[in-house]
């Protein structure tokens, strides 16, 4: 059953009317087909239309969407033979952020291994719990630079998908290097000799975003978001409370239409009608094909090209 957001309330009421009708309908011999297609394309036009305008703070909604999808999702829709890989060599396992070796499925079966690394939220409470919420700490970014330095050695493309609220702030993590180690997987990005493209799926929050997203080519789902802090932590440092986030997103232009004017991001990835929640499946198929485009443009490019790309790139970001 489809979790409805608060704007999304007009939707709700016509789709329950729709499945009240389909169920009447199995045990009446009255014939109201008619009027059920009739309220179906309805709800399919005010949904469209819903989606069409919404405000910056409307889009952080749909990119915390609870059923939206994650990594593994993504994991298992759009690449083959997804082989995890854990641990950071030094002091152990991050859950909030995985990686390994996969197939990214292309066109006509054409598949092409690559490095994949991303935040994974989880999908109920007790894998968000597991997976820390997304938030990673000092031995995930550390993992991450691993794996990409593994990369670097096998030839292989690296593909990260960010969605991650920001880097987890607890103590422990501080005392384990949090700063250091996401300043070091920063440098591992910028430092890859093969092609590296990221993907912000979902919520891409401070620098816990930046040290998956510093690659040549950066891609955001339509509604996803990307900033420095989140709305209502800019809200509570401006106002003095969380109230206005809905203000603090829209000054801070934080949807993926904003950041592509701004040439933060180089390409949006349209999502289903909806929001990507609405049809993973659909939406993983969207992003497979714009990850093999963007993959086959940067193929055959040298090493020294790829890493002048990237830090021209994130020089020349403001100004």
């Amino acid at each position: 059953m489809t979790s409805y957001l608060d704007f999304e309330k007009p939707v709700a009421q016509l789709e329950e009317r729709i499945a009240e009708l389909r169920s009447a309908s199995e045990n009446d011999e009255v014939d109201i087909s008619s009027e059920i297609a009739r309220l179906e394309t309805k709800s399919a036009d005010l949904l469209a239309s819903t989606y069409a305008s919404l405000t910056p703070w409307q889009k952080t909604q749909v990119a915390r969407h609870p059923e939206r999808p994650h990594f593994r999702d993504y994991a298992d829709f759009a690449f083959e033979e997804f082989m995890p890989l854990g641990g950071d060599r030094y002091f152990g396992d991050d859950l909030a952020i995985m990686g390994g070796f996969a197939k990214l499925k292309g066109p006509k079966g054409q598949n092409r291994r690559v490095m994949l690394i991303g935040h994974e939220k989880g999908n109920d409470t007790q894998s968000r719990i597991k997976h820390n919420f997304g938030m990673g700490k000092p031995e995930g970014y550390r993992k991450s630079i691993r794996l990409m330095e593994m990369a670097g050695r096998f030839g292989l493309p690296v593909v990260t998908l960010v969605d991650t609220s920001g880097a987890f702030p607890g103590i422990e993590a501080e005392e384990r290097g949090q700063a250091e180690a996401i300043a070091r997987s920063t440098e591992a990005c910028l430092a890859l000799p093969v092609p590296m493209v990221s993907v912000i799926v979902g919520e891409g929050g401070s620098g816990g975003a930046v040290a998956l997203a510093s690659a040549e080519r950066v891609l955001m789902l339509e509604h996803s978001i990307y900033s420095v802090i989140s709305p209502e932590g800019c809200a509570s440092i401006l106002w003095r409370t969380s109230d206005k986030a809905s203000e603090a997103a829209q000054a801070m232009k934080v949807t993926a239409q904003h950041l592509k004017r701004l040439k933060v991001i180089d390409r949006i990835v349209k999502e289903p009608a909806g929001g990507a929640h609405r049809d993973p499946a659909m939406m993983a198929a969207s992003l497979g094909k714009a990850l093999s485009e963007e993959l086959d443009a940067l193929a055959d490019l040298p090493s020294e090209t790829l890493i002048r790309t990237r830090e021209e790139r994130f020089l020349q970001l403001g100004g």
